[in-house]
């Protein structure tokens, strides 16, 4: 890539600092455009290091029923690529925080995937998350193998077979995301087990940051996952607060109080 990319450089600061990044997951257009960028800016305020920016979909059948309605909630209120790449480029007007895009295949290459990549890092992107684009599959045609626009992020699973995940991990750019549970998104009274030993041995296999999520809704748990991750990812939690606020004009300071102590929990370790 022709530019220094953000998440890079937001890792780099982080180990410089001995801590882990905090990112923090919002589906772009819940409750609409206008309070996600409100959001977006508080976020920022609370101190989170990377900003997962969900493109609304009609089937995210990757997360739970806490992200499925922000996504349906987004979509009954307009939300789509055009707004969402609007929101981006609103965002970099005042901040260099990154931003990822947690997306599945559909919206993206309906667009058209090159286009797609292009559109999104010009506006000011930084990294792209599709759920369902397993790189196997992305070697079969052509158009969805190389793009330098955005960092490509995968996904790591506790089912994943062992001998797969040497190959996603050499295939992984900016961080890899650990899923620390099988099923869907969604926040958990308690932390999986095994993700230390898990983290450790994906680490083993490369030098891309690994960051943990997938049922981290609570300041402790933050500061567990942190202690053996590069990074603690929260989104359910945090969608659930907007979806208990809707578009109330206190949304983003109630989101900015909600997110400061998971984001503390992390950084405290």
């Amino acid at each position: 890539m022709s530019q220094p990319n953000r998440i890079d450089q937001c890792f780099a600061s982080l180990r410089d600092e001995g801590k882990a990044a905090f990112v923090a997951y919002i589906c772009a257009g819940d409750p609409t455009m206008d309070k996600s960028l409100e959001v977006m800016h508080a976020l920022e305020r609370a101190g989170v290091d990377i900003i997962e920016l969900g493109v609304p979909f009609s089937d995210p059948m990757a997360d739970g029923i806490v992200n499925q309605m922000a996504a349906h909630r987004a979509l009954e209120a307009g939300g789509n690529v055009p707004g969402l790449l609007k929101l981006i480029r609103q965002f970099r007007e005042t901040s260099e925080l990154p931003v990822v895009l947690f997306t599945y295949l559909n919206p993206v290459y309906t667009y058209g995937f090159e286009r797609f990549h292009l559109d999104a890092a010009a506006a000011g992107a930084d990294g792209i998350l599709l759920l369902d684009l397993p790189p196997e599959e992305a070697a079969l045609n052509a158009e969805l193998v190389q793009n330098n626009s955005l960092k490509h992020i995968r996904l790591i699973a506790p089912t994943t077979p062992e001998a797969r995940v040497p190959q996603l991990a050499a295939a992984s750019e900016g961080f890899i995301y650990y899923v620390s549970r099988e099923g869907v998104t969604g926040a958990q009274q308690s932390l999986a087990e095994g993700i230390e030993e898990n983290v450790k041995a994906i680490k083993s296999f490369t030098e891309v940051p690994v960051v943990v999520g997938f049922g981290i809704s609570t300041p402790e748990q933050s500061a567990e996952v942190a202690k053996s991750s590069d990074g603690v990812v929260v989104g359910s939690a945090i969608v659930r607060q907007i979806e208990a606020a809707g578009a109330s004009e206190d949304l983003a300071e109630r989101i900015e109080a909600f997110v400061k102590p998971l984001v503390d929990g992390a950084k405290s370790v």
